[in-house]
Parts: C-alpha cells; sequence; structure tokens
C-alpha cells in the first residue's frame, strides 16, 4: 500500500469503476486492474469489489474493508507528515541561508 494505491482506491470510490478511476488517474486501465487485483490478493479479503460490464453497466466500489484501509493509510500518512514536518522544521534552523 502507498500513495499511488490510496489515490486509486479514492478514485475508484469517487467514480463508481475502475475505468473510470484509471481515465480520471490518466493511467491505463490494465495497468489500474493490475493495482487493483495486487491490493485484493495482497489483503484478508477484497479491497475493491467490481462487476462485469454489460447491460446493467458494471462497475466497482470499495468492500468495508477497503474503506478502513483507506481511512488508515490516510490517517498513517497524516501522522507521517505531522513527525516529519516538526523535524524538518528543527533541521531548517540549522541551515546556512543560501543568497
Amino acid at each position: 500500500m502507498g500513495p499511488g494505491k490510496a489515490a486509486l482506491l479514492e478514485s475508484i470510490a469517487e467514480k463508481g469503476s475502475i475505468s473510470a478511476a484509471a481515465k480520471h488517474m490518466t493511467m491505463s486501465y490494465r495497468r489500474a486492474w493490475l493495482l487493483v487485483d495486487t491490493m485484493n490478493r495482497c489483503f484478508s479479503s477484497p479491497l475493491v469489489i467490481s462487476a462485469a460490464g454489460g447491460k446493467q453497466g458494471g462497475g466497482a466500489h470499495l468492500s468495508t474493508l477497503g474503506i478502513e484501509v483507506l481511512k488508515d493509510y490516510r490517517a498513517m500518512e497524516a501522522e507521517i507528515l505531522k513527525v516529519s514536518t516538526e523535524h524538518f522544521n528543527k533541521l531548517k534552523k540549522h541551515l546556512s541561508a543560501i543568497t
């Protein structure tokens, strides 16, 4: 799980399909499908539930676990940013001014 996969999950949740999410992210459908397949196989149950296209139109949505994983990932990312910003600001105090 990383920023690209998290963004793909968010896009699927927003757009309602893997294809539309891929298009929105300027990613090939195949690449998006492979990322979804990898995530679905790596977790205890699928993060993305998809239905084949056809007359009903198909589509995809996040499973309950998918929503939870995305939420946990974004929370972790926010904590990392907070901690790293504090440390970076401490380091900046020691930088010399470059003109």
